[in-house]
């Protein structure tokens, strides 16, 4: 049985997880909705540079280990998946193209495969936390 306290602590975590999963898109590439075309080719490209990626990538990745360590896996990875995918399909769907819905789908299932593999990958951290509390 979970305690008040404890249940208080796992959904003030939990909250936190999901602002700090959203956090991850608004901060690295929410703000970048132009696309660049090259002069030359007329190619178009964008809106996102891959540092806007790769920092969004291992932010999350950080968010989702630490959470990893501190909550179940059954409640990071979705936690993680939906807030991620929410945040980026608030931008996303104001885009011109229509596609975005195919996207967000394509998102959900990185992130989720993604945080399933991060978050599990910190179960063992969580389990000598719990080893060094007791």
């Amino acid at each position: 049985m979970i305690s008040n306290r404890s249940l208080a602590t796992r959904v003030v975590g939990i909250v936190v997880l999901a602002v700090a999963s959203a956090a991850c898109w608004w901060a690295w590439a929410a703000w970048d909705t132009t696309y660049q075309v090259d002069p030359v080719t007329g190619t178009t490209s964008g809106p996102y540079a891959g540092w806007q990626i790769a920092g969004c990538v291992l932010s999350l990745i950080v968010v989702t280990a630490v959470a990893g360590a501190r909550l179940p896996v059954w409640v990071v990875v979705p936690t993680v998946t939906v807030a991620f995918t929410a945040a980026w399909a608030w931008t996303a769907s104001s885009d011109t193209s229509g596609l975005w819905a195919v996207g967000a789908v394509m998102v959900a299932c990185g992130t989720f495969l993604g945080a399933a593999v991060v978050a599990g990958c910190a179960v063992p951290v969580r389990w000598a936390r719990r080893r060094l509390e007791a």
